[in-house]
């Protein structure tokens, strides 16, 4: 019949306060001096030392009137102390960073608009400020983060135009214009601008229902404005995809103008000139989320839009 295993020993109980005494005398191996630095008088830390090594269940010193020195048991212990106070000093300061915005994480929703924008901008300037946080991007259409930012799913939200609720804060962060994407060998790729109505007859590709239902709402009305409704001819669900289909002779398409940003061979960007309408993108969030790392990025916005003039106010 097999010994039954030996039962584990009970962890020893001490304190912070006798584990880093204990280091210091490690360090000055003098009671006298351990004692000043410490603040406290020789025969308390005496006691506190004698307390530590009862609660370990060994020697930790040996003593003489001459000298004091590290057991074996001492030494093996002191490195393991070494250890455990540094992670307990560096979960102060993470602990601390957290709660002033220096550190922890941020959930931020974005749009194809944003990314092709300012966005890039903004987060490099975050993250040049608080590198100890972990920034996670999440690409979904405006609508969709809507939903996810009043779930608490993101803490900010980059979308097209403001999130009007009473609970959310919205700032513009850019005001694009609407162009015309053409192929190179297209006729109309030779003049300088368009006007919209140069566009009546052509097939379009765009964005997907799915993914750009607002900004197609928007580019929709530019071309009622010029008395047509876009013969769509297909429907891409990213930038990547309208590009392609343009630079693919499929159609042209109307976009928002900081498509300039992205070079695609194979399409050419022209302004229109009659276009008066805007795009805008927001930044919205949660008026009162209570994230010390929300509040740091709410400052690099704030920052970039004063750079940029646009306003804060409520939804």
């Amino acid at each position: 019949m097999m010994a039954k295993p030996a039962p584990l020993a009970a962890p020893a109980r001490f304190d912070f306060r006798q584990a880093r005494a204990f280091i210091t005398v490690s360090e000055d191996l003098h009671f006298g001096k351990a004692a000043a630095r410490l603040s406290m008088a020789q025969p308390a830390l005496s006691r506190l030392i004698r307390g530590l090594e009862a609660a370990v269940g060994v020697s930790l010193f040996e003593r003489s009137t001459r000298k004091v020195r590290l057991t074996a048991a001492g030494e093996a212990f002191a490195a393991e102390c070494r250890l455990a106070l540094g992670h307990v000093s560096r979960a102060v300061s993470a602990a601390q960073n957290a709660a002033e915005g220096h550190a922890g994480r941020l959930r931020v929703g974005y749009m194809d608009f944003a990314i092709n924008g300012r966005l890039p901008q903004i987060l490099q300037a975050f993250r040049a400020r608080h590198p100890q946080v972990r920034v996670d991007l999440d690409y979904m259409p405006t609508a969709m983060q809507h939903a996810a930012l009043l779930e608490g799913r993101i803490d900010i939200a980059f979308i097209i135009g403001e999130l009007e609720s009473p609970k959310v804060l919205n700032l513009l962060v850019e005001q694009d214009d609407f162009v015309a994407l053409l192929p190179e060998t297209h006729p109309l790729a030779r003049q300088k601008t368009l006007r919209t109505a140069d566009l009546a007859n052509q097939p379009f590709v765009m964005g997907s229902e799915d993914t750009f239902s607002s900004f197609r709402a928007r580019m929709f009305s530019v071309c009622h404005s010029a008395g047509f409704f876009p013969r769509i001819v297909q429907q891409a669900s990213n930038t990547s995809g309208i590009l392609g289909l343009v630079a693919a002779g499929v159609g042209v398409t109307i976009f928002a103008g900081n498509i300039r940003n992205l070079r695609r061979a194979g399409v050419v960007v022209k302004p229109l000139s009659d276009a008066r309408q805007i795009i805008p993108t927001f930044a919205a969030w949660v008026a009162d989320h209570p994230s010390a790392v929300l509040q740091r990025f709410r400052d690099v916005l704030i920052l970039n839009a004063q750079m940029n003039a646009p306003t804060l106010r409520p939804g």
